[in-house]
């Protein structure tokens, strides 16, 4: 959909006018849920960020909102965009190298094999027979956004307990609001007014709602495996781009479909289980009442489920399959 515009908008203003159409709509769609519950008598969500999480907040603004883009725009103008495609599959590998080497998620080999497989589809979905292999600041500058990006994936999965539409709007609040006001300030100028509406409807579903269950599939998988995934997005886009434009897909078109598809059969068929014990923890978050979640409530409870309060898990040691998830961030010494 943004191909549709880019031709109308100078692009450091669209990608603000994306990150503001995100910001913006989720925001409605968060207002729009509290007054709904008002309206009905019940109490609406308390939504905020506890202050020592804000620090991994703003840091994931400032990594993935305003220096992914800005450095992804420079290098734009010195690369092709068949280059660009192929160098931006190196977000999801960074993002899961961050994970697995700095915040020591687990990865096993059928893991970091299907994370491969699934980067070796994108790379032939984007690859330009002929094309120059040659290392140019352009490239650089591109390598250096997905690394803003790799960042920003493994500082959000710190806030992934929060509401992810929370967590969306507000980082398209800032990163849209910047990101505009730099194309201003750079003498771009406003486009035609339904440009701009059609512009911030995309970002809503395509950075907005799109970022929101990305949020829920840090807090439910962790960041290797929601980026391994996430690198699949190319695929959905040629198959939208082949019904706006139509065309016979190439023979790489099926090749990389394939990989893709045998990328994720070796994610979703992973079996991790081992003895692991949980420490102390105390987080507010949505939840039901499963084996991690056996807490009394000091307050009155209606029984409704899943729910969302804080609340405190004491250690407890068990075995049972898990991905990495907001209750199981655990070393693996053995691994």
């Amino acid at each position: 959909m943004a191909k549709l515009l880019v031709g109308d908008v100078p692009a450091l203003l669209l990608a603000g006018l994306l990150y503001l159409g995100s910001g913006l709509g989720l925001s409605a769609v968060l207002a729009a849920q509290w007054l709904r519950a008002r309206s009905a008598g019940q109490t609406p969500r308390h939504l905020s960020i506890p202050r020592h999480e804000i620090p991994w907040l703003l840091g994931a603004i400032a990594f993935g909102g305003v220096l992914g883009p800005a450095l992804l725009m420079l290098g734009l103008t010195q690369t092709s965009g068949a280059a660009a495609s192929l160098l931006l599959n190196v977000e999801g590998v960074l993002t899961a190298v961050i994970a697995w080497l700095v915040f020591k998620e687990n990865a096993d080999r059928k893991i970091v094999l299907g994370m491969a497989v699934i980067v070796a589809g994108g790379v032939l979905l984007s690859w330009a027979p002929g094309g120059s292999t040659s290392v140019t600041p352009g490239s650089l500058l591109i390598l250096g956004a997905c690394l803003c990006w790799a960042i920003d994936n493994n500082l959000t999965r710190k806030v992934s307990t929060n509401d992810a539409m929370l967590v969306a709007a507000l980082k398209g609040l800032a990163a849209g609001t910047f990101n505009t006001a730099v194309a201003l300030g750079s003498g771009a100028s406003w486009p035609a007014l339904p440009t701009v509406g059609a512009s911030l409807l995309v970002g809503f579903f395509g950075y907005g709602l799109s970022l929101t269950l990305f949020v829920v599939g840090l807090r439910m998988l962790g960041a290797a495996r929601t980026g391994a995934y996430f690198c699949v997005a190319p695929l959905f886009g040629v198959v939208i781009s082949l019904a706006i434009w139509p065309s016979v897909p190439g023979p790489m078109f099926w090749l990389a479909a394939g990989l893709m598809a045998l990328g994720v059969w070796l994610h979703v068929s992973e079996r991790h289980v081992h003895q692991h014990a949980h420490e102390p923890l105390e987080h507010a978050h949505e939840h039901c009442h499963d084996v991690h979640h056996q807490h009394a409530h000091a307050f009155e409870w209606s029984g409704t489920e899943p729910h969302s309060h804080l609340h405190r898990h004491e250690v407890l040691a068990h075995r049972h399959p898990h991905y990495p998830d907001i209750h199981h961030r655990h070393a693996h010494p053995h691994w």
